[in-house]
C-alpha cells in the first residue's frame, strides 16, 4: 500500500511500519498513544508528515546543489523550544538531518530585518534585552532602564532575522509540499479538519 507520493515516487506504508516500531521500541515507548486508537492513527500520520517532509527536503537538496558540510548545527537553527514551536514539529524534526539545515541555510540565506523594524521593535520591548546588574547587596535586581538602541540592535537584529528566518522556510517547505506531496485516504495531515482524528475544533 502506498501512503503518499512525492513527485512521482510512493511512500510504502511499511515505511511508516518501520518508523513506528522504532519509536515503540525506544525510550519514550511509554509515552506513546496505544496503536488502533485516534492518537495513534495521528500519530502515524505525523510520522507520514515527516518521511515526505524528509523527502521533499532531499530532492531539493539535490536540486539546489547543497551538502551537508554547508550545514549550520541544529543548536543555530532551532536554539530553544520557542524557535521549535514556530517552525512546527515536523520541520523542527526534519532539521536533525544536517541536509535538511543545509537547504535551510541556503533557502532562508537573503532574509534580513531593516533597521526600522529593529527600531520598532526596540520601541515595543525596551526591556527586551536589558540585562539586570546587582543591587546593592549583591542580588540581581529588576532591571529599571532600558538600554540604548544602538547597544542592543545587534541583539534585536539577530533576533528578528532568525524568527523571519524560520517563518520563510517554514513557507518555503509549505509550498514545497503542496507541489510535490499526495496523501492517501487515512495519512492527511493530523491538523487536517476534514480527517476524523482532528481532535482540534473551534
Amino acid at each position: 500500500m502506498i501512503v503518499a507520493t512525492v513527485g512521482a515516487i510512493g511512500v510504502p506504508v511499511d515505511e511508516v511500519d518501520e518508523r513506528e516500531a522504532r519509536l515503540r521500541d525506544g525510550p519514550l515507548a511509554g509515552a506513546l498513544p496505544a496503536v488502533g486508537t485516534s492518537e495513534g492513527r495521528q500519530l502515524r500520520r505525523w510520522l507520514t508528515q515527516l518521511i515526505v517532509t524528509e523527502r521533499v527536503i532531499a530532492a531539493e537538496a539535490a536540486a539546489l546543489g547543497v551538502t551537508v558540510g554547508d550545514a549550520p548545527s541544529e543548536a543555530e537553527l532551532l536554539p530553544d523550544a520557542t524557535a521549535r514551536l514556530e517552525i512546527g514539529s515536523i520541520a523542527a524534526a526534519a532539521l536533525a538531518d544536517p541536509c535538511a539545515r543545509a537547504v535551510y541555510a541556503r533557502v532562508t540565506a537573503a532574509v534580513d530585518v531593516s533597521d526600522d523594524a529593529v527600531a520598532h521593535y526596540h520601541a515595543r520591548n525596551p526591556l527586551r534585552f536589558a540585562t539586570a546588574g546587582p543591587d546593592r547587596v549583591g542580588w540581581r535586581g529588576p532591571v529599571v532602564a532600558a538600554p540604548p538602541l544602538d547597544q542592543v540592535r545587534g541583539l534585536i537584529a539577530e533576533h528578528l532575522r532568525d524568527a523571519a528566518r524560520r517563518r520563510a522556510f517554514r513557507v518555503w517547505l509549505d509550498e514545497r509540499r503542496a507541489a510535490l506531496v499526495r496523501l492517501a485516504p487515512g495519512y492527511e495531515h493530523p491538523g487536517d479538519p476534514r480527517q476524523p482524528d482532528n481532535t482540534h475544533r473551534h
